[in-house]
């Protein structure tokens, strides 16, 4: 009845605030400059009291495609500031000299002169003193190294790819070898790219379609310079080694770290703390070895096309191409795909029409720390809904018996399938790709899909990616293409996989009407490890660091005992000296 009767008051109380609720806004797309200073996020916060009291059992947000996070705070967290440990130090010596006062004067009492009263007042007094100097110390060693040990500072630097000059339909689809990138042994947070032009603005998608781009690391003997490659297939095995994920398609195919297509602008990755992607270990070059990375662009210029959809799709008929890069025959079902917009092909332009070639870059944005213990390695894998996986025995390769396509054909549906289930291609795998504790994972689809999702073989969901499409001209909302896949950031603990678990993979398209060479990939980030307690003793709640009650008694329970440490030693000291120390003192002023 109480709660009936304060709900009750709250409504008319708060009736003209409640007609000012606009349930909906929108998100404003930010540039590639915030993506490198703040993540791109749009963060609101409110403040407002609660009706009434109770206690909290149960909390969950809603949100819509592009949502990352949501929290509930009070309005006054507990924490160890530097404030804090300022009142705590000031109550400690509080303490401490209370209890040196007291033990003053108690001996005080039991002595004859004022000589010792004076001595002992001087050497209470610097004692004081000197305590305070202690705590602090004490305190600040707890605050800076126990709490903040492992908070690692994350670098920033954003590079440009080497220039790439398009005119209409013409298409770059090369491989830069030894780019800019940060040097060491480094755990990689995050890595995002965007095309620009000269001048550095963001250019849209429906000028230069980003088809993909990718990020590969790989060893090359020092002193060799293969900058000039364009096609890896040609490199010299005995002085360049490639690397790659840790799986799990065969061999060299889909082995990059990073990479993503037209959704680049606003897919996020936030990899947490303590985590991040090692690269750069010295012990794991070969001798006479250095390590480099690699960037493959692949972006089509569609001004002027015929068909924009056609282009991006890369149909071999928009492009009259009949043979591959190499000059080998492509086979007779293969409609399109990267085989027919390969570098320096170009798509049919409208008759007439002629524009100036221009000159763009790809510009990205690495994160990273440096590596140390404190830091968890990741794994990296990306899976491929094309793969023909088979259990293979006893194997334990990361590759065994894996067959990945990367491409594939999407074939337009009925009337009749329209009605029934609504036209849409579902392709789904089965397979054992890792095991481990998944920390995040996002797909890579092109234009007519409709998700992704990750299942375990009972059915539970451990995460789902959907496209998000533009409606607009400018970067980021281009209307038609897929600007951004929503991605999972779970919780380090929360979903394991076990070794030998079967995962569920799916893919979705559209087959209202004809796609060629479509995508279905799945990155996932795994880790092996879970960061151990004493080496993360505050918490992360969203994106808010909170001290935990925990936390507060590591930095209590030391400054109690040595209060009590400084009492016993002051209450043994001037037991000790009162018939010896002070004595001396007092007979040779007599004299």
């Amino acid at each position: 009845m109480n709660r009936l009767r304060a709900a009750t008051e709250f409504l008319p109380k708060y009736r003209h605030l409640i007609s000012l609720l606009q349930v909906e806004y929108d998100i404003e797309p930010c540039h590639a400059i915030e993506l490198a200073d703040n993540g791109c996020i749009d963060n609101r916060r409110i403040s407002l009291d609660m009706p009434f009291g109770g206690y909290l059992i149960y909390g969950v947000a809603h949100q819509h495609s592009g949502g990352s996070d949501s929290a509930l705070y009070r309005e006054t967290r507990d924490s160890i500031t530097p404030l804090t440990i300022l009142w705590a130090a000031v109550a400690m010596f509080g303490a401490v000299t209370v209890i040196t006062v007291t033990a003053r004067y108690r001996f005080k009492r039991d002595e004859e002169d004022g000589y010792e009263a004076v001595g002992r007042k001087m050497e209470s007094y610097n004692q004081g003193w000197l305590l305070l100097v202690a705590i602090l110390v004490t305190l600040s060693l707890p605050y800076s190294q126990a709490f903040r040990g492992n908070e690692k500072k994350i670098k920033t630097a954003v590079f440009q790819s080497p220039k790439f000059v398009l005119g209409p339909g013409e298409v770059e689809n090369k491989f830069y070898y030894n780019i800019d990138f940060p040097s060491g042994h480094i755990g990689l947070k995050n890595f995002n790219a965007e095309v620009i032009d000269e001048a550095g603005n963001p250019v849209p998608l429906l000028e230069t379609y980003l088809h993909h781009w990718v990020a590969v690391r790989y060893h090359v003997r020092k002193g060799i310079n293969i900058s000039a490659f364009s096609d890896h297939a040609k490199l010299n095995k005995s002085n360049y080694i490639s690397g790659r994920n840790s799986g799990v398609c065969q061999g060299t195919l889909l082995p990059q770290y990073f990479g993503l297509g037209s959704e680049s602008r606003h897919t996020t990755m936030r990899i947490p703390d303590p985590y991040g992607i090692p690269v750069g270990n010295p012990a794991e070059i070969p001798s006479g070895f250095e390590e480099q990375w690699m960037l493959n662009v692949h972006a089509i210029n569609t001004r002027g096309v015929e068909d924009t959809l056609g282009c991006v799709e890369c149909r071999c008929e928009m492009y009259n191409i009949t043979v591959d890069e190499d000059g080998k025959p492509l086979r007779p079902d293969y409609r399109g795909g990267v085989s027919c917009c390969y570098n320096g092909t170009r798509c049919k332009v409208k008759q007439g029409f002629q524009d100036a070639r221009r000159a763009f870059y790809l510009r990205y944005t690495v994160k990273w720390v440096d590596m140390n213990s404190f830091v968890l390695p990741i794994k990296v894998y990306i899976l491929d809904i094309t793969d023909t996986w088979k259990r293979a025995g006893n194997s334990t390769e990361i590759n065994a018996d894996h067959h990945c396509k990367m491409e594939y054909e999407i074939e337009p549906c009925d009337a009749t399938r329209l009605a029934n289930d609504g036209c849409i291609d579902n392709r789904r795998i089965r397979l054992e790709p890792f095991s481990g504790y998944i920390i995040y994972a996002v797909a890579h689809q092109h234009p007519g899909a409709l998700g992704s999702a990750l299942y375990r073989e009972d059915g539970q969901l451990l995460c789902s990616s959907i496209p998000r499409y533009g409606k607009g001209e400018g970067p980021g909302d281009e209307a038609g293409s897929v600007v951004e896949m929503t991605s999972c950031h779970l919780p380090p603990g929360t979903v394991e996989i076990s070794k030998g678990e079967t995962l569920i993979f799916e893919s979705n398209y559209s087959r209202i009407s004809r796609h060629s060479g479509v995508m279905g990939l799945f990155y996932v980030l795994v880790v092996d490890k879970l960061p151990k307690p004493m080496h993360n003793r505050h918490s992360v709640v969203g994106t808010q660091d909170t001290t935990t009650l925990l936390a507060i008694l590591w930095a209590v329970v030391p400054m109690i005992g040595l209060v009590a440490a400084i009492a016993v030693a002051i209450n043994y000291r001037y037991k000790s000296e009162k018939g010896d120390g002070y004595e001396a003192i007092r007979y040779e002023c007599a004299k």
